[in-house]
């Protein structure tokens, strides 16, 4: 990945007013050049408040950039037309991370696994809450009262729970709780389909499923869309293939 990375820290920039946010995303021509090419596009996109989208494409397609630039993170080529809940990016950038998260992003959002569940869980509140505010450390209760709407029909971890203890999809879903902590409009998770067992899968996809009908517009990257046929939802995740660069 080699282009420009978006400082959260910096002052929105743009005077531009805020757009109405009747889609979620809508891009025209949206790409990203870096120093060794094109990183993805041009693409456009048209993406509904509170869906489930899957975006697909082979290993170097530029998924995870695409990605990490819906979230305010990435900045694309002039020219690109990009509004993310109703903010023009790149120069609205800071209200668009402000309002949305990215789960799964290798470097990004990954887990100390040495340390225990309700660990995790209290040192991301207290990174939320006003400085002056006590935030205690969760017990069982309080740690499946956080996770029980995102893992569905996985078991919630225990609060001493140790990270590394956690199956690989428990540990997304972990994440995605955490995420949402921060109450997010606007949900990205990375390489889904890294995750090796099938059943796994599934509840994973149950967890974004559970997203989008609270509200919250989720879109998911991955190498194919094989798994979509074997949801068995009525209405299947929006799919966006990313053509293959040369």
């Amino acid at each position: 990945m080699s282009a420009t990375l978006t400082d959260p820290s910096l002052p929105e920039v743009d005077p531009t007013p805020e757009v109405p946010a009747t889609r979620a995303v809508l891009a025209r021509t949206l790409q990203l050049d870096g120093k060794r090419g094109r990183v993805y596009g041009p693409v456009d996109l048209d993406i509904a408040p509170g869906t489930v989208t899957l975006v697909t494409g082979r290993a170097g397609a530029g998924k995870t950039s695409l990605l990490l630039t819906l979230v305010g993170r990435m900045r694309p080529n002039r020219g690109s037309d990009l509004v993310v809940l109703g903010r023009r990016l790149p120069g609205r950038a800071a209200g668009v991370q402000r309002r949305s998260t990215a789960v799964g992003v290798h470097g990004l959002d990954d887990l100390d696994e040495e340390v225990t569940v309700a660990a995790t869980i209290r040192e991301r509140q207290a990174w939320l809450a006003p400085w002056y505010r006590v935030v205690r450390t969760p017990d069982d209760a309080a740690v499946a009262d956080l996770c029980a709407g995102v893992f569905g029909r996985n078991d919630v971890p225990r609060a001493r729970q140790l990270v590394h203890e956690l199956d690989e999809a428990a540990n997304l879903q972990l994440r995605l709780a955490l995420a949402l902590l921060s109450r997010p409009e606007l949900v990205v998770v990375d390489d889904i389909d890294a995750l090796h067992d099938t059943d796994g899968r599934r509840l994973v996809w149950e967890s974004l499923r559970t997203l989008g009908r609270l509200g919250v517009t989720v879109i998911a990257a991955a190498a194919s869309a094989s798994e979509l046929s074997r949801l068995g939802w009525d209405e299947p995740p929006h799919h966006i293939a990313l053509p293959t660069l040369g």
